[in-house]
């Protein structure tokens, strides 16, 4: 995976907060570290849940921010309004393929259906080989546990083929992720 430097990453995350502080913290880090790496956050324009918090601390840290939001969630006034670049599309199919277009590599943080949505999705796409790009999961405080014994269990059963598996990184420290990143494009 990889092969391209990282001037953009996208990060799928939570419309909402989350039930614990750390959620929230760990994304505006994440914000606030890709901005100190020149890196660009590609997301889904929220300004709401972990979404708005990243978005946020990126741009409070001089990053560049771009966001993609389905006009219904316009309708809807969830929209961040203060960033570098806001697309505006037809439909929740259109975000996630203009966000993949868009980005250099992807990253996963706690979230709810809509961020397994994307990850699996982007997973399926280099599984078929649609893109190239790499693939990490921020596992903070080990919430994505459940999800990394449920795709073992399917690997071990002859679902997903080992190999794939090993597209997706799966750590804690974002540092360790970009970097593995940064290291596989080289």
């Amino acid at each position: 995976m990889g092969g391209s430097p990282l001037v953009r990453v996208c990060v799928f995350c939570g419309s909402q907060p989350g039930r614990r502080p750390l959620y929230a913290s760990a994304a505006a880090d994440l914000g606030r570290l890709l901005a100190k790496r020149g890196i660009t956050l590609v997301y889904g324009g929220a300004s709401v849940g972990t979404m708005g918090v990243i978005a946020d601390a990126a741009l409070e840290a001089g990053g560049e921010v771009i966001g993609v939001i389905p006009v219904s969630m316009m309708d809807r006034e969830l929209a961040h309004e203060g960033l570098t670049e806001l697309h505006v599309v037809g439909s929740m199919h259109e975000r996630k393929a203009l966000m993949a277009e868009l980005s250099d590599g992807f990253l996963a943080m706690p979230g709810g259906a809509g961020t397994l949505d994307e990850l699996f999705e982007i997973w399926t796409w280099a599984q078929i080989g649609i893109h190239s790009k790499p693939i990490g999961i921020v596992d903070i405080d080990g919430f994505y546990q459940p999800l990394v014994r449920m795709v073992e269990h399917m690997v071990a059963e002859g679902f997903i083929r080992s190999g794939y598996r090993e597209f997706i990184t799966v750590d804690p420290d974002p540092v360790k992720i970009l970097d593995t990143f940064a290291n596989s494009a080289t």
